[in-house]
């Protein structure tokens, strides 16, 4: 495996006088896909936030072979794309617009006056999730799918070299499913390393390089999708079997019953 980018030791959180993570520790390399999965409450959001650092944490975080603690916020915001769950929007602004706030963290603090640099990013990140015919259209106007792609395009905007996805195809249609992971695959594959929590152990075990398995704030299994989403995983930790097979040399898993 590559060297590790990102890092954990012993991460934990309390919020509300509960620990809800629990001593993580990872190491993940750039240009992989990892997908966080695991039952309702397990702890992925919050882990996706404390490795981001918006939540305080006890425990060491380095990102780049920098202690986060030592980064300023614009840094950190230049570290990591984070894509939030859902995709509100409360303001008619052009899709461009929005897209362009992914240049925020280096200096772009108007979406209508962008340096070549910014503006070479943001057109980048509209291409690669095909939302350039878009541009000029209120965000609010969009469908569920198109938002969720103008979305992914703020956060491919930022060029950073970590992307925090918090269920980015949830509610979307199988199709625009598939075009978000195709997306953060593609990105994976250029350099980035995108961590993308997702209910769906399919698309996890069709897209991700590595899943990581979360059960009540603790990390129990980490490895390739057929290692750590095994019969006894499945079983102990979602409480489900899955019939398995394998299409164009990809694995196939789909959740059956309840055990």
């Amino acid at each position: 495996m590559m060297d590790a980018f990102l890092t954990a030791h012993k991460l934990s959180v309390t919020l509300a006088g509960r620990e809800v993570l629990h001593d993580i520790s990872l190491a993940l390399p750039r240009q992989h896909l990892v997908a966080l999965v695991g039952p309702n409450g397990a702890g992925k959001t919050t882990l996706l936030r404390a490795l981001a650092g918006l939540l305080p944490a006890r425990g060491a975080i380095h990102v780049g072979g920098d202690a986060l603690a030592s980064l300023s916020l614009r840094e950190r915001a230049k570290r990591f794309g984070y894509l939030p769950q859902g995709h509100m929007v409360h303001w008619p602004l052009p899709a461009r617009d929005i897209v362009a706030l992914g240049r925020y963290p280096h200096g772009a603090t108007d979406p209508a006056r962008l340096s070549p640099t910014d503006e070479a990013a943001v057109e980048r990140a509209m291409q690669a999730t095909d939302v350039t015919q878009f541009s000029a259209r209120p965000a609010t106007e969009l469908s569920g799918g198109e938002r969720s792609r103008v979305a992914l395009a703020r956060v491919l905007a930022v060029e950073a070299p970590v992307i925090l996805a918090d269920e980015p195809t949830a509610a979307l249609d199988p199709r625009f499913q598939i075009e978000v992971m195709k997306n953060l695959r593609a990105a994976a594959d250029s350099g980035i390393l995108a961590i993308v929590v997702t209910h769906d152990l399919g698309l996890a075990a069709r897209y991700a390089d590595v899943v990581m398995v979360m059960q009540e704030g603790q990390l129990v299994a980490q490895g390739a999708p057929a290692e750590a989403l095994s019969d006894d995983i499945l079983a102990r930790v979602f409480r489900v079997t899955a019939y398995r097979t394998g299409f164009e040399h990809r694995m196939i898993i789909v959740p059956w019953a309840g055990v």
